[in-house]
């Protein structure tokens, strides 16, 4: 089949380089001429979907450019340390999100997925064959289906059900931050997840010396051209207010800080009720995006990632893979959206969320 991917992030790179593995010819369609949205974010990929990648035989680039953490600590609002869990060898792997997308890009590219920029899905439609897919710069493009990894605010989930919910802002702004400043409080090889009294704060160490950093602020909602407006200065005021006169690293660290510091509200798509139609079908944040507390965003994603693709492996035509890709994946990631809605930062890290992807395993229906 000709699978049009519409996004080229996490999901959508990962989706066609798995379908790549399947048999399929995918192609991927990319809005962005370069990066893409929170492209200044980091993340991590826990050690599922680590798995997941390392199942169709993509996680050493991975690996290559991001490093592991070991272990996580919970720091109360009295600065006390309350415990500690150990993750073990397969801890956790930490980039940023733009080091990510390059990687994952140019290992697709390597495989021979082709990845077409500046083009911004608008519609899609079946045409008889398959679907015809529109796009902003007025070319169209025909194929067999169309994978929605077009994120958050996903065309696709729109096309498949007009009346599907938009996604849900969680009540926080979050921002990251990266300094090389010396002297700062280190956490290398760990997660040291802090409890303030009025907002969560969480940072590690890079083998290089960097500070990662990131908040979870309590705000209320702002417009997306408003938020846009922040400087780096006004997300660095905006963190150290919310730490201000506590007895915690946090504001050391986020004044140690340049302008590498980037924020952003947060928002989550609890549920969708229409996954799939014959021809269309959603991976990733476009079916389920989660808020960043269960760290589970990229990992959940990815797993959708090869899981869709066995099952349009396996199966004899999509309408029977689209259903049994939501049988196997729904429960799940429903299940770990309504968690991260409502934890603080790391009182139940994903690592929690046990799963192994063995491409060799067969999907039946």
């Amino acid at each position: 089949m000709r699978v049009l991917v519409a996004g080229g992030g996490i999901s959508g790179t990962v989706t066609a380089m798995a379908l790549k593995l399947a048999g399929h010819d995918p192609v991927v369609f990319e809005a962005y001429l370069a990066g893409g949205d929170d492209i200044g974010a980091f993340l991590t990929i826990m050690h599922n979907g680590m798995d997941a990648l390392r199942a169709i035989g993509a996680d050493q680039p991975v690996i290559d450019s991001s490093f592991a953490a070991h272990g996580v600590e919970l720091v109360l609002p009295t600065g006390e340390t309350a415990g500690r869990r150990e993750f073990g060898a397969d801890g956790p792997r930490t980039l940023t999100r733009a080091t990510l997308y390059r990687v994952l890009q140019a290992e697709a590219a390597r495989r021979g997925v082709p990845i077409e920029r500046g083009k911004r899905l608008v519609g899609a439609k079946p045409d008889g064959t398959g679907v015809a897919a529109e796009f902003a710069d007025g070319t169209t493009e025909t194929g067999d289906v169309v994978v929605g990894a077009d994120g958050l605010h996903s065309v696709v989930r729109k096309l498949i059900d007009p009346d599907a919910d938009a996604p849900r802002y969680t009540g926080q702004t979050v921002v990251w931050g990266y300094t090389r400043a010396p002297g700062l409080p280190s956490a290398a090889g760990i997660y040291r997840m802090v409890r303030g009294s009025k907002a969560a704060f969480g940072f590690t160490t890079a083998p290089d010396g960097a500070t990662f950093w990131f908040a979870r602020i309590p705000d209320a909602e702002r417009s997306r051209e408003a938020i846009a407006a922040v400087t780096p200065e006004g997300w660095r005021e905006f963190a150290h207010a919310a730490f201000a006169g506590e007895p915690l690293p946090c504001e050391d660290i986020i004044a140690a800080t340049g302008d590498e510091v980037f924020g952003g509200h947060s928002y989550d798509v609890p549920r969708t009720r229409i996954w799939s139609t014959p021809e269309m079908v959603l991976v990733g944040d476009a079916a389920h995006a989660a808020a960043p507390a269960d760290a589970q965003g990229a990992s959940m994603a990815i797993e959708d990632s090869v899981v869709l693709a066995q099952c349009l492996r396996d199966l004899p035509d999509p309408v029977s893979a689209f259903a049994a890709y939501e049988g196997l994946r729904r429960e799940r990631v429903e299940k770990l959206v309504a968690s991260s809605s409502g934890q603080d930062v790391g009182e139940k890290p994903g690592w929690v969320y046990e799963h192994h992807i063995d491409w060799d395993t067969k999907i039946t229906a």
